[in-house]
């Protein structure tokens, strides 16, 4: 069993977790954080040079990190006006997790259905690891909860839909790391990966896609909740 401190999520196979260079990768992660934590403010302009000035590298690994942030919808691109930071606003947070509400029940219904011993095991193997944890890193928490629902999707034959599903998934944790968990969230999730797991062992496909669809909504909206409250905090 693997320790927790030691676990990391990856990308179902065949899916490139970010598809840069070493440096680029580096530089993307640097610059995403920037724009999560407002050091870049909304539609401020981005400038290849001056990136690549503040972070000490060349020009090639700036270009190829904000074609990977425009990838995700953290920055846009404007005709004869380059890039530009994009508001990570509610409106942001709400269409990547309608996506989700709609793309992942069609792909845990297909699990359900050809799901096997090893990986309704695998799915509680993670879970007691979930459990073990119990919120108290809250890092720790995101990557195996990653893991666990990566481990129904994985092998689903619709690549798009799945690279679709980790590049969103990416998106929301980045996102929600600002944020503690509720109380009532988190009594939530413990419940709901329990139910669904009784729900693979049953083959009960369409009851887990109805669960799956409630479970992401729930995660979609708690990150709005925490988002709308910060907002009011700053605000007051």
């Amino acid at each position: 069993m693997a320790e927790t401190s030691d676990f990391k999520a990856e990308p179902p196979a065949g899916i490139d977790s970010i598809g840069a260079s070493s440096e680029g990768a580096s530089l993307y992660e640097l610059i995403r954080e920037d724009i999560i934590e407002g050091r870049l403010a909304a539609n401020e302009r981005l400038v290849v040079t001056d990136l690549a000035r503040r972070h000490g590298t060349s020009t090639n690994p700036v270009r190829e990190a904000l074609q990977l942030l425009r990838g995700e919808g953290f920055v846009t691109f404007v005709a004869n006006r380059g890039a530009r930071v994009r508001p990570i606003d509610q409106d942001f947070v709400r269409d990547i997790y309608e996506i989700g509400v709609l793309i992942e029940p069609a792909l845990t219904r297909w699990f359900v259905n050809m799901a096997t011993v090893e990986d309704i095991a695998e799915l509680e193997r993670i879970q007691g690891l979930i459990e073990e944890n119990n919120f108290a890193d809250t890092y720790r928490h995101s990557e195996l909860d990653t893991a666990f629902h990566t481990v129904m999707y994985q092998r689903h034959y619709n690549r798009h839909a799945a690279e679709l599903w980790w590049k969103h998934r990416e998106v929301l944790r980045a996102v929600s790391r600002r944020f503690n968990f509720t109380l009532a969230r988190r009594a939530a999730i413990l419940r709901e990966h329990r139910e669904l797991i009784a729900l693979v062992k049953a083959g009960e496909a369409d009851k887990a896609a109805d669960l799956i669809s409630r479970h992401v909504e729930g995660s979609g909206r708690h990150v709005l909740e925490q988002m709308r409250a910060r907002n009011a905090a700053r605000a007051g």
